[in-house]
C-alpha cells in the first residue's frame, strides 16, 4: 500500500503560510517587548490579568482559564504561582466543590492591569491595528474566527455544549 501523494501548497498558499509564519512572531515579539518595558509584565502575566479583569468578580475557574488560554493546567498553575508571589492574583477554593479552584485578581492585580492596559493598547495599535486598513482588519478578524471555530472553541474559550441527541 503506497502513501497518498502529499498535497503540496500552491504558490498563493505558500505565500499565505510564510506571511503568517513571519507576521505572527514579529508582531507578537514587538508587543511583548513593549509590554515588558512599559509595565514590567510578561505576555503571560498580561494574558491572565486581562482575562480576569474582564470577568464578573475578576475571577475564573482555573480549569476554564486553562481552556480559554489554550494552556496546560500545569503551565497555568506555575504562572499563577509566580503571580501570587507578586501579590497580583490569589487562588480560592470553589464553595461546595472540594476539587475546584478559582484564580482571583487582587486589588494590586486590578491596579496593575488598569495601569498596563492603555500602554498595551497603544502598542497593539502601533504594531498591528494602525498598520492595516479597515478591510484588512476585517479580514484578519474573519480568519481568526474561522480558525477558532474550526478548533471547536467559543469566544470564551470553552468547548461548545454537545448537540442534543435525537
Amino acid at each position: 500500500m503506497t502513501a497518498p501523494e502529499p498535497r503540496w501548497l500552491t504558490e498563493p498558499e505558500q505565500d499565505a503560510w510564510y506571511a503568517w509564519r513571519r507576521m505572527f512572531p514579529l508582531v507578537n515579539a514587538a508587543i511583548a517587548r513593549d509590554l515588558g518595558q512599559d509595565s514590567g509584565l510578561s505576555e503571560a502575566d498580561y494574558d491572565v490579568l486581562s482575562v480576569l479583569g474582564s470577568t464578573d468578580g475578576h475571577r475564573m475557574r482555573i480549569s476554564a482559564l486553562a481552556v480559554l488560554m489554550q494552556w496546560s493546567r500545569s503551565r497555568l498553575s506555575h504562572q499563577i504561582t509566580r503571580m501570587e508571589q507578586r501579590g497580583i492574583v490569589r487562588r480560592e477554593e470553589v464553595p461546595g466543590d472540594g476539587r475546584g479552584a478559582e484564580v482571583v485578581l487582587t486589588g494590586a492585580g486590578v491596579e496593575t492591569v488598569r495601569e498596563a492596559a492603555p500602554l498595551h493598547v497603544e502598542s497593539v495599535r502601533r504594531h498591528l491595528i494602525d498598520v492595516l486598513t479597515p478591510e484588512q482588519l476585517r479580514t484578519l478578524a474573519e480568519v481568526g474566527e474561522v480558525l477558532r471555530e474550526r478548533k471547536g472553541l467559543t469566544r470564551k474559550g470553552q468547548q461548545p455544549p454537545p448537540a442534543p441527541r435525537r
